[in-house]
């Protein structure tokens, strides 16, 4: 590798508000905010919306989207095609 051209990688503490759940990583991200951590130390944290703790394919809280009625609604809105 290049010296000088990557960025710095090092320890990065990403944490997911809606689940309420932070796990350490390392990673290139940065951020201007720190959290101090289990092991005393102090690492950037960055804030994300979602994670696996909170991402419905994980949790098995899918919605099942309605799409019988999703087409209708398109054949309703803008006819049907080629029917002749």
């Amino acid at each position: 590798m290049k010296p000088g051209i990557h960025p710095a990688y090092g320890p990065v503490v990403f944490r997911d508000r809606a689940a309420n759940y932070a796990f350490l990583t390392r990673s290139t991200m940065t951020s201007d905010k720190t959290i101090e951590w289990e092991d005393g130390n102090t690492y950037p944290v960055v804030d994300v919306e979602i994670s696996d703790v909170s991402h419905p394919f994980y949790t098995g809280t899918a919605r099942v989207l309605d799409t019988a009625g999703r087409v209708e609604r398109f054949e309703r809105r803008y006819g049907r095609r080629g029917a002749n």
